[in-house]
């Protein structure tokens, strides 16, 4: 996410990151001169001990993403009971910094009913940094202090306009079905009105691509007996569409279609056959296996979600289901492709690690168009 904002036009003061390989990622892409690392104030260290009074100057944006593991469908489900939940640590940043933006970012399992009013927490304390949680108060007890205060009328202090949203990095050009929700604030003194980005990119423009015109094989040179038929499922949707007399097609003709793994790697080498030394971080690893319900990312289509698990890249994900049914794990370049990194970008480390780092990353082009309508609003108010 902070490459995503970095192009996006805002410059970095600090960096705050505890992960040692992380860190020792961007230290040695700063050593290669990657330019959007330029500058960059690499804080390595856990930001409960980070101390925001070394920050002079005005913050026009703070930017991060939490531990999702908390709130995550394959984690343990505790949210507020785990160590690892960071939220608190984002309200006191905001607090301290008072910037004029945040930006947040955390995984689909945040919005599950289960954790509904620990949702609205998190909400209703980026809103109003300032009403502190009290000493043995339980957070229960806080969010009805909130709800109260946030409904009085009559707000004093530090105030910010708060917004989530659940956006699929798959409508927005990232070759990835990645579901992420982002909190997105302004502060009330500064009067903003804003909503997120409207999506770029569609399901529906990618099944006209594929199997109306046709475009999309012709695009990659793959012979009519070679093209694979739709899904049953996809197949129905087809229909459905054609049904309707091609009026979802004029609702979407502004929409780009979605983009595929086919899309993002095919001008790659392949690694379990072709010399891939021109290219950083590509090497087979072997040993993928397909597992019920984890049976590999289809060429033609966006990819499956890049996971991360606490020990390393959880069985059967992270994979491509190749054209004759066997998988094989996607390359680190390949899943830097599928995450937008570029490919001058290198990731330290070895397989496991490199992949953990990219499958807790938030999609760069996805910070990007995010990070980009911010600074475009913070910029018409100066």
């Amino acid at each position: 996410m902070a490459l995503g904002i970095e192009e996006a036009g805002f410059r970095h003061h600090t960096v705050v990151e505890r992960d040692k390989y992380c860190c020792d990622t961007i230290r040695e892409n700063q050593a290669r001169g990657f330019k959007s690392l330029h500058g960059w104030c690499l804080y390595p260290g856990d930001v409960k001990d980070f101390d925001y009074s070394s920050i002079k100057t005005e913050v026009d944006l703070l930017a991060g993403g939490p531990p999702c593991q908390p709130f995550s469908i394959g984690g343990k489900h505790q949210a507020y009971n785990d160590d690892r939940d960071m939220f608190p640590q984002v309200v006191k940043a905001v607090r301290e910094l008072k910037p004029r933006a945040i930006l947040v970012e955390n995984v689909k399992g945040f919005t599950r009913k289960t954790f509904s009013n620990y949702f609205s927490y998190v909400v209703l304390q980026l809103s109003h940094p300032e009403v502190v949680r009290k000493k043995n108060e339980q957070w229960t007890e806080h969010l009805a202090r909130l709800e109260k205060f946030h409904t009085k009328g009559s707000w004093s202090g530090l105030q910010y306009n708060v917004v989530p949203r659940l956006l699929n990095a798959a409508n927005f050009g990232v070759p990835q079905k990645r579901e992420r929700v982002f909190f997105v604030g302004f502060r009330s003194d500064l009067g903003v009105e804003w909503t997120f980005p409207e999506k770029t990119h569609s399901l529906e423009s990618l099944l006209v691509d594929q199997f109306v015109t046709g475009e999309y094989w012709e695009r990659h040179c793959v012979a009519k007996r070679l093209r694979p038929k739709p899904s049953a499922k996809l197949a129905s949707r087809i229909l459905s569409m054609k049904a309707e007399n091609l009026t979802l097609f004029e609702t979407e003709r502004n929409k780009l279609p979605w983009r595929t793994v086919r899309d993002a790697i095919s001008d790659l080498p392949d690694p379990e056959r072709e010399d891939c030394s021109a290219f950083h971080n590509h090497w087979h690893n072997p040993g993928a296996r397909s597992y019920t319900g984890h049976t590999g990312s289809p060429l033609d289509e966006p990819a499956k979600t890049l996971k991360a698990g606490d020990h390393g890249v959880p069985g059967g994900e992270n994979t491509l289901s190749k054209l004759d049914g066997s998988v094989r794990y996607f390359t680190v370049r390949e899943a830097a492709r599928l995450q937008t990194f570029p490919d001058d970008y290198v990731f330290h480390g070895a397989w496991t690690e490199t992949m953990r780092q990219l499958g807790n990353a938030v999609p760069v082009r996805l910070g990007w168009i995010v990070a980009k309508d911010i600074r475009h609003r913070l910029a018409v108010l100066r």
